[in-house]
């Protein structure tokens, strides 16, 4: 079972990789370098597949833990069908305390997102040792990156290396110098990372 799940797993991240080197420049727009400064973003942003534990105060009967679902959407008990994507935690909470306060006298909400969907997660592909999806956190650099999915293979093209971002709900795509970074110490090349974002280490050309 373990070992399906793997090809399984490895077949999805290389049709992952086929389909960003296959699309086109009408599809994503090229930015050239990567920005260099710290992301835009301040706050988490709830996203598909996110898994949320909703804790309400004095009310463990009302407390869960919940996936969001595909349309962006949360239901818990006396709560149906709240939007969640695109808030953040403490919005969530806020809207999900209005609709309580029907049923409980001041309500007190707090939510904490346990697990990240995809939307939210780094993704990695290509030539490296270990391609996979790794949770996003505050401050996370490519660095930090490259290391947890265990450096560039034998065959990768590190200087040639893209991320695809988000930016205005349309994907943009940048260019980062991984070998160099790794191998020479470029530290402008070791810039931070966005939620959602996609590294592809294409293959070097024989």
């Amino acid at each position: 079972m373990a070992a399906k799940q793997l090809s399984i797993r490895l077949t999805v991240l290389l049709l992952l990789v086929a389909t960003l080197n296959g699309c086109s420049s009408s599809n994503i727009r090229s930015a050239g370098a990567c920005p260099q400064e710290l992301g835009t973003f301040s706050k988490y942003v709830i996203g598909p597949g996110d898994v949320l534990q909703i804790f309400v105060w004095r009310h463990e009967e009302l407390s869960t833990s919940l996936p969001v679902r595909p349309d962006g959407r949360i239901s818990m008990p006396l709560v149906e069908d709240v939007v969640a994507v695109g808030r953040t935690p403490t919005e969530l909470a806020r809207e999900i305390e209005v609709q309580l306060a029907e049923y409980l006298r001041t309500p007190k909400v707090n939510i904490i997102v346990s697990s990240q969907g995809a939307a939210n997660q780094i993704q990695v592909v290509g030539n490296v040792r270990s391609p996979q999806s790794l949770a996003f956190r505050d401050g996370i650099r490519l660095l930090d990156v490259i290391v947890a999915v265990g450096g560039l293979d034998d065959f990768a093209a590190g200087n040639r290396s893209k991320i695809v971002r988000q930016i205005d709900g349309e994907p943009v795509e940048c260019k980062v110098r991984i070998s160099d970074l790794m191998e020479d110490g470029d530290i402008e090349q070791n810039i931070y990372l966005y939620p959602g974002d996609v590294i592809v280490v294409p293959q070097s050309r024989f």
